[in-house]
């Protein structure tokens, strides 16, 4: 199993000081919290897209060059790239660039992404979401693979033997396809044999379970071998600690917060109490040996390979949060690696049988 350190940038109050860090200094922590993904063994570090408050991840290929510029390892996602709000054309000119400058290390996970504020800014409806989503990874993909494009499209100017530079370096890079509530995005990444990402945060695992289901019947039903699949799922938080009630202890005071945020915000809460949460949600609160345990349980549901967890503290402080995850990574994740495979490819570049680039090629 590999494990991917995620942050969204959420930038508002610290949910139990009050305090908020500026945008300069919100930014510089979540360099840190790279170094630390790195440094703690962990295979991923991923930066979402957002773009309306309370997040400040505009803009991840600018953020995840600089973390690609600071790491040496560690691979790079974006989740998710919210591909229904952007030209393919530049988004690709964007992630490609990105790609050389860290060696390859690159994935995506794209998405529609959600939320009425930055629909409205993009001029994106409920209705045409899904279609531009589709498109725009259509268009992403073939620019990826060919050297020119033609593409007859409904939501940019059409391509005709269009060229885009600079042409890639890993051919092609992996994208997974982020899931969280509906069957276009799952039945999108079915057809093309692309891995799937469940978000797998804010409910019980029964609709993610289903979605996954779905994912791979039509898999199947689109003739890929079911060998291959891939299916990673993310976590509502994380909070390990060496017994069960020092975890309890250590995160019910952000729990407790963050339920009084949701209530005053007049957001839907799905559970009430800390209890039900570390019971019912995907959060891995408690003993090494617990989390072991909710993993496996939620590996029975998913067949999951790719495991993502908070890169931010959340409330939680920094010596606390460090903490958790160093006693996650050589307590929790040892135990998983030897249970649970690891996704049916390799995890550095994809490049071609061929040392040759195409540029080199037609030299």
């Amino acid at each position: 199993m590999k494990f991917i350190a995620i942050t969204l940038i959420l930038h508002r109050p610290d949910p139990l000081t009050g305090a908020r860090k500026t945008t300069h200094d919100r930014f510089r922590e979540v360099l840190g919290n790279a170094l630390l993904a790195e440094e703690l063994g962990f295979d991923g570090f991923g930066v979402g897209e957002r773009h309306e408050r309370p997040f400040i991840s505009s803009s991840p290929t600018v953020v995840l060059s600089h973390v690609a510029a600071l790491t040496k390892r560690i691979r790079l996602f974006t989740a998710v790239t919210t591909l229904s709000l952007l030209d393919p054309v530049r988004a690709y000119e964007d992630y490609a660039t990105l790609d050389h400058l860290s060696d390859g290390r690159l994935d995506l996970i794209i998405g529609k992404g959600n939320g009425a504020a930055q629909r409205d800014l993009f001029h994106v409806t409920p209705e045409d979401q899904w279609d531009r989503n589709a498109e725009s990874y259509e268009v992403f993909r073939q620019i990826w693979r060919q050297d020119k494009v033609t593409a007859a499209t409904r939501f940019r100017p059409a391509l005709t033997d269009a060229e885009v530079w600079p042409r890639p370096y890993q051919r092609p890079i992996r994208v997974w396809h982020g899931s969280a509530t509906s069957k276009e995005s799952v039945d999108l990444a079915a057809r093309y044999g692309d891995p799937l990402f469940s978000a797998n945060v804010t409910h019980p695992v029964e609709p993610y379970a289903e979605l996954i289901r779905h994912y791979r019947e039509r898999w199947e039903h689109y003739g890929h071998d079911p060998a291959r699949i891939a299916v990673g799922a993310g976590t509502a938080g994380i909070c390990v600690a060496p017994t069960s009630q020092q975890a309890l202890a250590t995160y019910r005071p952000v729990f407790e917060a963050n339920l009084a945020f949701f209530k005053q915000a007049g957001l839907p809460v799905v559970f009430e109490t800390l209890e039900d949460f570390v019971e019912r949600s995907s959060a891995l609160i408690g003993s090494p040996e617990q989390v072991v345990e909710k993993v496996h349980r939620y590996h029975e549901r998913f067949g999951h390979t790719a495991l993502h967890l908070h890169a931010d503290a959340g409330g939680l402080t920094d010596v606390q949060h460090r903490a958790s995850l160093e006693l996650f990574q050589s307590e929790v994740a040892p135990v998983l690696r030897r249970g649970i495979p690891d996704p049916p490819f390799a995890w550095g570049p994809v490049l071609p049988a061929s040392p040759l680039t195409q540029e080199s090629v037609r030299v």
